[in-house]
């Protein structure tokens, strides 16, 4: 009886093990799938920014870059190797290699002593200027001649938390450049309406202007009376509202906007042929006051 039941419960033991084998496996196949699962999902959402990058910057005239896939050559590091001959010692003159005693007399010298080989030590040593052969990066032994410790492996879950906060924080700077690139450069604080007044009131008031150099020069006989008139109904005012019309265009628009940004024609049209007339009579209404 003590047999069967020694064997019953090793046998029950024997199941439990494979049954904590069993969900130990499935855990772990659980925990690859949801780690493939989430890598997957970073990789879409990186090619996603990769994307939305190029078009940002297509948008302000930056090309898409290129990552060249070719290999780094890096040059072998190479060392002169020493001499390997050394000049046989003579016995009349005691001659022997440095650093040993060489073989006595009639003893086999093996490799050196073969018939038309030229001598050769056993171990060369590394002589006064000459440079030691240099060991792989990974190779380099500690301090005491025993190997560095290997670095410790990266855990899976913890670099790709890191990569999925990485590309949370692109995400938010890419939401900020997005922001920024819907602004134009003239004027980027100031609202569409009010941007497009402030540029043709300032193409009218240069028109203004140049309708007082033209009264001046009307004064002194330069300019006649119908040219007079015609640059101040028509010609003054058309040349504000395109002028205008394209700084809008140019300096107003911004660098990544859908359609054509209004530039408020009519606007523009109103201020421009509206405002050089009513100079021009302000102007007659000073001077007639100062005179």
């Amino acid at each position: 009886m003590s047999d069967y039941s020694e064997y019953a419960a090793l046998a029950r033991q024997l199941a439990e093990r494979r049954r904590a084998g069993e969900r130990g496996a499935a855990a772990e196949a659980e925990r690859r799938r949801n780690l493939h699962a989430a890598a997957d999902y970073l990789q879409h959402r990186l090619t996603a920014q990769g994307q939305r990058l190029d078009q940002l910057g297509q948008a302000i005239g930056i090309p898409a870059s290129g990552v060249p896939t070719g290999p780094a050559s890096t040059p072998a590091a190479t060392a002169p190797a020493g001499p390997l001959t050394a000049p046989a010692g003579d016995g009349a003159s005691g001659g022997a290699p440095a650093g040993g005693a060489g073989p006595e007399a009639g003893e086999p010298a093996g490799a050196a002593g073969a018939p038309g080989r030229p001598v050769v030590g056993a171990y060369p040593q590394v002589g006064v200027g000459e440079t030691k052969l240099a060991l792989p990066p990974g190779a380099a032994p500690a301090a005491g001649g025993v190997p560095g410790p290997r670095p410790a492996e990266a855990d899976p879950t913890t670099e790709l938390e890191l990569a999925r906060r990485y590309a949370d924080e692109s995400d938010r700077h890419g939401q900020q450049a997005e922001l920024l690139a819907q602004r134009p450069a003239l004027l980027p604080a100031w609202s569409p309406v009010a941007r497009a007044l402030a540029v043709y009131a300032g193409c009218a008031a240069v028109a203004a202007v140049l309708m007082v150099v033209m009264v001046l020069a009307s004064g002194v006989g330069l300019v006649d009376g119908f040219t007079l008139g015609a640059w101040i109904c028509a010609g003054l005012p058309a040349l504000s509202f395109f002028a205008g019309y394209l700084v809008l265009g140019r300096w107003g628009r911004p660098a990544l906007v859908v359609g054509t940004p209004p530039r408020y024609v009519h606007l523009g049209f109103l201020i421009c042929f509206v405002a050089v007339p009513v100079a021009y009579v302000a102007y007659l209404l000073l001077f007639r006051l100062l005179r």
